[in-house]
């Protein structure tokens, strides 16, 4: 059954023009006049561009110019996906479409590039190119164009959020909620991982949404280590089951919820609420943390403790940003090094606080997870589906 929710509040208008102006602002601040977007999350943040996305990940067919100030164009669409966006026939940039042919056709597609850039009044030289094969870097190269990576562009454009990605996320994330109620309604013994799991998948699919980037749901001794996907294992009573949505939803945004359940009628034992208690504590602990002008750094080094026997499973971050899927920043545990870049959390921010907690050698392990949008106070939690009372308890 689709979920029954008030999205009258987003203005569509408004939204796109918030996402293009985000791109359109770190293209200038990089001085770049023309990018060139591939990966289905750029496409779908840029223009709304949705047709199959699985495949555009990994037999890229579609691909976007945009520029600062003029009409971006669309090439080789399934789709008039967005009005007023204008389509063309382009040029293969994967080997199932061009074959040893995709040097040829990556110096066609620079001549397009060319031809574009004078068409929209560009005078510079300086492209941006996300995710594609060699190929076109090096014919740009050729053509004396200056290539950035356009990853650069689209990954900070879409750091802040504005009124109306919160209520599009918020929506996502009722649909996630509305799926993990029901793997708890369906957890008994004899049940299997795969089972649970559809149910989640129907109900983002039943909804609109779009897919999911793991199937993140194991139990008994498979939730130890972390990091495996659902099979056809069949729970048994006393097991802990913990999943993961990594739920791509309704209007492309990204609920990630974690939560680990009990499976009874057995009671759970002192080291399963021990370990609950632990994970539950760093997400509390980690939580009080966010707030704008909170930086990486400062993050990582007043995070958590974490006892040394949860350092090998311990989950790979202890936060990361979240829009149209998993995004820029993450911060790592720091036992595990330091964090690949500086920043600081800003207003607007939509980020998940992380927390595994499984020792070596044991057959038990907690996955929690809360996702929250920073604030200028502090933060707004967006997760409200209920932590397992007789684990904490």
């Amino acid at each position: 059954m689709a979920l029954e929710s008030d999205l009258m509040q987003v203005d569509q208008e408004r939204l796109f023009g918030w996402r293009m102006g985000r791109l359109q602002r770190e293209m200038q601040r990089e001085d770049v006049d023309l990018l060139m977007l591939v990966s289905p999350i750029s496409l779908r943040y840029a223009i709304g561009y949705r047709n199959y996305a699985l495949f555009q990940s990994h037999i890229p067919t579609t691909y976007l110019f945009l520029f600062q100030d003029a009409s971006p164009v669309l090439f080789n669409a399934y789709q008039q996906a967005t009005p007023g966006i204008e389509c063309r026939v382009g040029r293969a940039i994967s080997f199932f479409d061009g074959g040893d042919s995709l040097d040829w056709y990556a110096d066609k597609l620079v001549g397009d590039m060319l031809e574009s850039l004078v068409s929209a009044g560009c005078s510079g030289r300086k492209v941006a190119i996300e995710y594609v094969n060699p190929s076109v870097t090096l014919a740009a190269n050729n053509k004396e164009l200056e290539v950035i990576d356009g990853v650069r562009i689209s990954e900070r454009a879409r750091t802040i959020k504005n009124v109306d990605e919160i209520h599009c996320i918020r929506h996502a994330m009722a649909v996630a909620e509305r799926g993990a109620a029901a793997i708890s309604d369906a957890l008994q013994p004899g049940v299997s991982e795969l089972e649970l799991w559809a149910l989640l998948n129907y109900t983002n699919c039943v909804n609109d949404g779009d897919w999911h980037d793991g199937r993140a749901l194991v139990s008994g001794p498979r939730i130890n280590p972390w990091y495996q996907e659902a099979s056809p294992r069949k729970l048994a009573s006393g097991d802990l089951l913990g999943f993961d949505t990594d739920m791509i939803g309704p209007n492309g945004y990204f609920a990630d919820l974690s939560r680990t359940l009990h499976c009874g009628p057995k009671a759970p034992t002192k080291r399963q609420k021990q370990l609950y208690q632990l994970a539950y504590a760093e997400i509390e602990h980690n939580l009080n943390l966010v707030r704008p002008g909170m930086t990486f750094q400062e993050f990582q080094e007043l995070a958590y403790p974490v006892e040394e026997e949860f350092h090998e499973n311990a989950y790979t971050c202890l936060l990361h940003g979240v829009g149209m899927t998993d995004e820029y920043p993450r911060i790592n545990p720091g036992f595990r090094g330091e964090n690949p870049y500086e920043g600081e959390l800003e207003v607007g921010m939509v980020v998940c606080v992380e927390s595994y907690m499984g020792a070596v050698g044991e057959s038990n392990g907690v996955k929690l997870e809360q996702q929250v949008v920073v604030t200028e106070n502090g933060y707004d939690l967006i997760t409200q589906f209920p932590f397992e009372e007789k684990l904490l308890g």
